[in-house]
């Protein structure tokens, strides 16, 4: 039995550590509303997990995440909530379609960028990427058999579905994406799962030359993430063109530098830490979705940026413990 709970131990902290980065450690929810983890975890986490273990079932890497998690962001931003087309999220007037409308497709590519990339990177990759810093031994074998993996897909569609039927009835004007949109949305994500599974694999170490350290490729990411979440949405198309650049360099600078012979995993880790940091800071200046940015509300987003310090370096000290002794020198 303990050897049962050490094998899914991994797949369950991603259950759980999924939504806490994806709602709570952006400052969404105070932890006082730390229960509708119940809610949040079989969606958030069990889409993590699904995609983890596919990956690592067919033998591919982080592109491959990172292409499965942007469907994952459509799937729920176009079916689940709605919000890439609902002018009036809820009745909340969050003003979510007001900036660089695109009439064509009923969308603000703001919004579109802006709500695709949270999930990308901070709902799936970056939890994904710190789990797997917490078991290196085991960061790139699966987690599950088959029958774990049935149960996280039943929840994961039992809870999409309720969500999707809640956020329907919960909506003002019961708003319903137009036909045409679904239908574009269920086709980008099918072609987008697909492209995944046709990147050709990379081979690491094909190119010459050390990354720098990851204390730097740390740096990067959380400014590139910080910059990110703080453009104010009101420059509208201005926006657009600063999240492209963004999405460029980093993009550009990861694929580069991962191909390098001295990448190793504290240089992953450094990228989801440095994403995480940004969420963490940012929590403070962020207005809650339920509740107010009251004492209370500043006291969990502190213990949250306590819990996520501690935890990096949890995982970089186990990342660092596994490295082999040549790695280690160039950090």
């Amino acid at each position: 039995m303990g050897s049962f709970f050490k094998r899914i131990a991994p797949a369950i902290a991603l259950f759980f550590l999924s939504p806490l980065i994806a709602e709570f450690l952006l400052g969404d929810f105070p932890l006082s509303k730390i229960g509708i983890l119940l809610i949040l975890a079989p969606f958030y986490g069990g889409g993590a997990i699904l995609i983890r273990e596919i990956v690592r079932r067919t033998g591919r890497g982080w592109p491959t995440i990172l292409l499965l998690a942007l469907a994952y962001g459509i799937f729920e931003e176009a079916f689940t909530t709605e919000t890439l087309f609902n002018p009036d999220y809820l009745g909340l007037h969050l003003h979510l379609l007001d900036h660089a409308f695109l009439p064509a497709l009923g969308i603000s590519v703001w919004w579109t960028i802006f709500v695709l990339t949270l999930h990308t990177v901070w709902s799936i990759s970056v939890p994904i990427a710190i789990v797997e810093a917490c078991v290196p031994a085991r960061a790139r074998i699966p987690w599950l058999k088959g029958l774990g993996l049935a149960v996280v897909l039943v929840l994961f569609l039992l809870v999409a579905v309720m969500m999707t039927v809640r956020a329907i009835q919960s909506d003002a004007h019961h708003f319903m994406a137009s036909n045409v949109q679904f239908g574009a949305s269920g086709v980008c994500c099918i072609a987008i799962a697909i492209a995944a599974f046709l990147l050709p694999r990379r081979k690491h170490g094909a190119a010459a030359g050390n990354p720098p350290s990851a204390w730097i490729t740390g740096a990067l990411a959380l400014a590139a993430c910080s910059i990110f979440l703080v453009v104010p949405s009101t420059w509208g198309w201005g926006t657009v063109a600063i999240y492209a650049a963004l999405d460029a360099l980093m993009i550009g600078a990861a694929s580069s530098w991962s191909r390098r012979e001295g990448w190793n995993g504290l240089h992953t880790l450094s990228l989801a830490g440095g994403a995480a940091l940004a969420y963490a800071w940012h929590a403070f200046i962020q207005q809650p979705v339920t509740g107010k940015a009251d004492a209370s509300m500043r006291i969990g987003n502190a213990v949250l940026t306590l819990a996520t310090v501690l935890l990096l370096w949890f995982a970089g000290r186990r990342t660092a413990a596994a490295q082999p002794v040549g790695a280690l020198a160039q950090r």
